[in-house]
């Protein structure tokens, strides 16, 4: 698959088959996360992979109730140990090397046959104490992980135009 079909293809995936993701799949999967570029190449992240289904569904009531995400047969639990370091931009580079190695993860997700919803609306708190996080680590995002049930349906975006500037800012 040519890697512009998988972007677009990719899409928020919030029903998913009761069917569970090959080892295989899974470590390509992974595999794309391992790869991708960090800041000071310090690759901060780990995941954490919840297979069990009692603990899914409390990562579900953490994620504000969120039903959907314990129903998918694994969730990814994308964490970084953090220096607190900000790049010269003054962005944390954990939460952006954690979403580069997200977006290579849900991408290959696609490639996989597989869908992905990315999840930001949950309580760190609640999140770490279930899994025993350490303090020193943050949860960046979840990321439910399985085989779409969906109806198929086009992406809604923005003309090209309305995103991009040519040399200066404009509005």
């Amino acid at each position: 698959m040519d890697v512009l079909d998988a972007i677009k293809q990719r899409k928020s995936v919030r029903r998913y088959l009761d069917k569970p993701v090959e080892e295989e799949k899974l470590l390509k999967v992974l595999e794309a996360g391992r790869l991708a570029p960090s800041a000071r190449n310090l690759q901060e992240w780990r995941f954490i992979i919840v297979r069990d289904p009692d603990t899914r569904r409390k990562i579900a009531e953490a994620a504000n109730g969120q039903a959907f995400i314990g129903e998918a047969p694994l969730i990814i639990v994308a964490c970084a140990q953090t220096d607190q370091h900000l790049m010269k931009c003054g962005q944390p580079a954990y939460t952006i090397d954690v979403a580069a190695a997200l977006d290579h993860i849900s991408l290959e997700a696609v490639e996989q046959g597989l869908g992905t919803c990315w999840i930001g609306a949950f309580s760190q708190d609640k999140v770490r104490k279930i899994l025993n996080i350490p303090d020193r680590y943050r949860v960046v995002a979840l990321l439910p992980l399985g085989f779409p049930r969906w109806e198929a349906s086009m992406k809604v975006r923005k003309r090209l135009e309305e995103l991009v500037c040519q040399e200066t800012f404009s509005e």
